[in-house]
């Protein structure tokens, strides 16, 4: 009689195991968009909700965290409720194709600013070809997270 009731404790206690893993697996939800996020728009805070990690369909891995989206821009249509590939985020655009740009060199003591056009799209630490806008010359360099192109000497 004794096994019996052991038996069924363990049971019991198993199933209640069960129901806690089955609850903290929807409380680790995954964030998603709450409207429509369009393909070059930086993701806010207030742009996204919660849903549980059991729901995620399509191309993954998916990104986990808020943090993981916030401040990000989407590199394609973002859908309500839906989770969100990691492949369908990008950082921040901080130059773009055409634009105005410092270049900047430094060595040593000496540091020598320049304008130029931006010949490629980039985000902070993207490596872009520029055209100094005094020389027309083309030149490599690094997009540094205030915008400027840091360029070094060949």
């Amino acid at each position: 009689m004794r096994v019996i009731r052991i038996v069924a404790l363990l049971a019991s206690l198993g199933a209640g195991l069960a129901l806690a893993s089955s609850a903290l697996a929807q409380e680790a939800g995954l964030p998603t968009p709450r409207g429509i996020i369009y393909p070059g728009d930086i993701i806010y805070d207030n742009m996204l909700a919660e849903q549980p990690a059991d729901k995620a369909d399509g191309p993954g891995p998916f990104v986990r965290t808020r943090a993981g989206l916030i401040g990000k821009m989407a590199r394609r249509t973002l859908l309500p409720g839906v989770a969100v590939p990691d492949a369908a985020i990008d950082n921040q655009r901080l130059v773009v194709n055409g634009g105005d740009v410092e270049l900047v060199y430094s060595q040593g003591g000496l540091t020598i600013v320049a304008a130029g056009s931006a010949l490629q799209d980039g985000a902070a630490g993207d490596v872009i070809k520029v055209r100094n806008s005094d020389s027309g010359v083309t030149v490599t360099g690094t997009i540094q997270s205030d915008g400027t192109v840091r360029v070094s000497g060949g």
